[in-house]
């Protein structure tokens, strides 16, 4: 479980900009209908191109070893926004309007990025507790631990941001986030886990990915970027038993290390984690999901970056499972 050792750092949006983001998005919607239109999609860089330049600062990406903050100042409407749905393909338009505010706050961060192979491909993830998921290794789980994980870690093409907005929230259950550069390891732990022994499996969001017929191949844990390391890291779908023991003791070491150092954020409705998905690993303590429409209830994005920061050069190899990843401008 997380420590809090020190609460996770807040950029705060004045009221001007929130004026400037929510008007903006609730215009793109009205003109455009769905935040799943391409149109909507390919006028997302325009549109935050007029957005003011204090605002572009606020939402200048992770600057910090922290790897992470939380950007406050938004507000939801906890009535307007109707019941949390019982699974993310029923939402319909419930809360539109913020999937284009994330949109366009990804847009400013970088390019935002969709998965064929999950939630029909959508560029905004809505992430609700599930009957009958509530012990699984995905955001539809409630009753587990989510284990700390890099989003998308199976895959060479996976977001330098994360990025989750809240909803709801009302039972204040806390999202866990541990940055790398925080933890302490030995020079020997390093060097065991920069090595290539273990491969990462598609998580049981991505059935069809889970199905690819290739051979996964063994990837690093840490990689010495260019100001620091980096982590690609998913215990739940790494076959450790696999591994060799110096190995499997080195990464648990590592998973030991990311617990010391793990933050526990209880996100309001409105408020957007962004988590450096190079540097920071995410999960999610267990809670008892209700079904009763007051359940906790996120929107999830991804970017990448250009320029950000150098991968692996192997990952250029990698077969990706088969996922393709669609960038916002060319959807």
């Amino acid at each position: 479980m997380p420590t809090a050792a020190a609460p996770a750092p807040v950029r705060l949006l004045d009221a001007h900009h929130v004026a400037e983001l929510t008007t903006t998005a609730a215009e793109l919607l009205d003109i455009h209908g769905s935040a799943t239109s391409p149109a909507l999609l390919a006028g997302l860089a325009p549109a935050g191109r007029r957005l003011s330049r204090q605002l572009h600062d606020a939402l200048r990406p992770v600057d910090t070893a922290d790897g992470l903050f939380v950007l406050r100042g938004l507000h939801v409407d906890d009535a307007e926004l109707g019941p949390t749905p019982g699974h993310w393909s029923t939402v319909g338009q419930a809360g539109a309007v913020w999937d284009v505010v994330l949109l366009l706050v990804s847009a400013l961060m970088g390019t935002p990025i969709a998965w064929d192979g999950q939630q029909d491909g959508r560029f905004v993830h809505n992430i609700v507790p599930s009957p009958g998921h509530e012990t699984v290794q995905t955001g539809a789980s409630s009753s587990v631990l989510l284990t700390p994980h890099t989003e998308d870690a199976f895959h060479p093409g996976r977001a330098h941001l994360l990025l989750l907005c809240c909803m709801r929230n009302h039972d204040s259950i806390a999202t866990t986030a541990a940055s790398i550069r925080l933890a302490e390891l030995s020079d020997d732990d390093i060097a065991e886990l920069t090595r290539p022994v273990a491969p990462i499996l598609p998580d049981d969001a991505y059935e069809e990915a889970q199905r690819f017929g290739g051979g996964p191949a063994p990837v690093p844990t840490l990689f010495a970027g260019e100001t620091g390391l980096t982590l690609r890291f998913d215990p739940a779908y790494t076959p450790l038993d696999e591994a060799q023991e110096p190995w499997r003791a080195a990464y648990g070491r590592l998973a030991d290390e990311l617990a010391r150092v793990s933050v526990a954020v209880s996100l309001r409705p409105g408020d957007v984690l962004v988590v450096d998905n190079d540097l920071v690993v995410h999960g999610r303590v267990p809670f008892r999901a209700r079904y009763d429409g007051t359940d906790r209830w996120l929107k999830r994005a991804s970017v990448r970056v250009p320029g950000r920061r150098t991968r692996p050069a192997a990952e250029a190899a990698e077969h990706g499972y088969g996922q393709a990843a669609l960038e916002a401008w060319a959807a």
